[in-house]
């Protein structure tokens, strides 16, 4: 089984929306979370939690900066493709039209393989 690094993008004005949503709101969209991890179940390895407060390392400095990223969630599964079915048709692309998903596949050290 493989490890696949799943980031949620979505612009400032998706993540400020959130932010002002009433209880009920949240409720619904917290349920849409859980049912997503219930369909998964072992293959979702850690739902993530919200990401914020970015910070952009250059060999210059520290900077704010707006990655874009707004979440992330860790999978398993057996190959890309796998993966990418789990995450089709997700929650996240209906909230707005320039939200997107970035799926990432761990890759191994050959240095450290033996």
């Amino acid at each position: 089984m493989n490890r696949y690094i799943v980031l949620y993008l979505a612009p400032l004005s998706v993540a400020e929306r959130f932010a002002q949503a009433t209880p009920e709101e949240a409720m619904k969209g917290m349920q849409l979370w859980v049912d997503w991890s219930n369909r998964l179940g072992s293959g979702l390895i850690d739902g993530g939690k919200p990401l914020g407060n970015a910070r952009r390392i250059t060999p210059t400095g520290i900077t704010e900066t707006d990655s874009g990223v707004i979440g992330m969630s860790i999978l398993q599964a057996t190959s890309m493709d796998e993966a990418l079915k789990m995450v089709d048709d997700h929650h996240h692309l209906h909230w707005a039209e320039q939200c997107e998903i970035v799926v990432l596949e761990e890759q191994p050290l050959p240095e450290l393989q033996q």
